[in-house]
């Protein structure tokens, strides 16, 4: 008779039934975790500190902080100003400008009329038969030198030899 042969079998059952192995605990990862959480529990109470010390303001603190901002009005006010004078100077200068423009047009106007209105030789009879004047003669004319050529000026009377 055959031999009745017991083998052990070991089955394996996938599943949500099967006992999952635990692996041994980490010490070194649990220290290592608990000294990051006792550091970040530390800079949070740092952090925590800084907020509530930049959150104080003192007297001194709020005076600095007046000061300064009085002295930023004080400096924007006074550009404001110089910036509005200076506006209004440069339309004053623009408008005396065009008076200037507009005079110097009118001028030269009048002096074309003047300079076509004048009739030299009505002015030379007049001179010569009414006011009796007359040509100089060369014994009249005394010549100078004059270093300048733009002009000469007269002190003294010019002497008759």
């Amino acid at each position: 008779m055959a031999e009745k042969r017991k083998y052990s079998r070991v089955e394996y059952i996938d599943g949500n039934v099967v006992r999952k192995l635990e692996a041994a605990p980490d010490y070194r990862r649990e220290e290592e975790e608990k000294r990051r959480r006792a550091l970040r529990r530390r800079n949070q109470h740092v952090a925590r500190r800084n907020r509530e010390r930049a959150l104080k303001m003192n007297r001194g603190y709020v005076a600095f902080l007046s000061f300064a901002a009085m002295v930023t009005a004080f400096v924007s006010v006074v550009y404001i100003q110089l910036q509005s004078d200076l506006t209004g100077r440069l339309r004053n200068i623009s408008a005396l400008e065009s008076q200037i423009s507009d005079l110097r047009a009118d001028n030269d106007a009048l002096l074309k009329r003047i300079d076509t209105s004048v009739n030299l030789e009505a002015v030379k009879e007049a001179a010569i038969h009414q006011l009796g004047m007359v040509y100089a003669g060369a014994d009249q004319i005394i010549y100078y030198s004059v270093e300048n050529d733009d002009y000469m000026s007269q002190y003294k009377d010019i002497p008759r030899n």
